[in-house]
């Protein structure tokens, strides 16, 4: 390990290594006017979008936290110029081919969280590769949701247990909290501790409408390509502040 390296895993001596959350979300909102006030191309904000996405997973990974769950596009995304929806595709494509090894050598876990099958069949194959190619790394749970909708989520997980329930596989009074979530894009990844949403909008946008019931919020006006190390730091010492009850006195 360099000194530099060392010097990137000491944790701010501020905050509490025991008061850290397990889990925390970004809402990666901002690309977009990041570029138009700096007059260049959307595409741009994106591009920046990535960077600073690689700056948070490290930044996770160097201070111990242990899953990190990233917005990328949403199902209504889609609604979107079709020529930055098709960059937006191929970008994934790119910075799977280009980052893979590097995660693997980190030992990231992947997972891409929504309906997978609506995206391109290349991208498709890239995903479910990088998924098994990671799935048995010790390191920290990257879960990155594409083509994902909170409500699409839950009516995706209300279809696949009526149709249970129908075949006589499972009976009515047997649902419940764990059973549902077995159904959820997310299963097998812990609710977020931490919902971070960049670029100052006051709302959840369809995302995690199901994990997110606890979770603490924390909103700043800094768009996304500009979430830094620094602005991270702000967000784990607001969330440190909390009194997290989670309905008891």
């Amino acid at each position: 390990m360099t000194a530099q390296t060392a010097k990137l895993r000491v944790l701010p001596p501020d905050l509490k290594p025991e008061y850290l959350p397990k889990h925390v979300a970004v809402i990666c909102d901002g690309n977009g006017r990041w570029a138009k006030r700096r007059g260049l191309p959307r595409i741009m904000g994106h591009k920046q979008g990535v960077e600073a996405l690689k700056a948070a997973l490290r930044t996770c990974n160097d201070w111990g936290i242990s899953a990190l769950t990233a917005y990328a596009f949403s199902t209504e995304n889609w609604k979107r110029p079709q020529e930055e929806v098709d960059f937006l595709m191929s970008l994934f494509q790119v910075v799977l081919r280009q980052e893979l090894r590097e995660m693997i050598k980190e030992n990231v876990r992947i997972k891409f969280a929504g309906d997978l099958e609506a995206l391109p069949s290349s991208l498709q194959k890239q995903i479910y590769a990088a998924m098994e190619e990671t799935k048995d790394n010790p390191g920290i749970q990257f879960t990155v949701a594409t083509n994902y909708g909170g409500r699409q989520e839950i009516l995706s997980a209300c279809r696949a247990i009526a149709s249970q329930v129908e075949q006589g596989l499972l009976k009515a009074d047997e649902i419940d909290e764990d059973v549902f979530e077995r159904h959820l894009y997310t299963v097998g990844v812990s609710d977020p501790d931490l919902l971070i949403r960049t670029s100052g909008e006051m709302r959840i946008s369809n995302f995690l409408l199901w994990q997110i019931a606890y979770t603490e919020i924390y909103v700043t006006d800094t768009l996304w390509p500009d979430f830094d190390r620094d602005e991270f730091h702000r967000a784990l010492s607001s969330y440190q502040q909390r009194d997290r009850r989670f309905g008891k006195i």
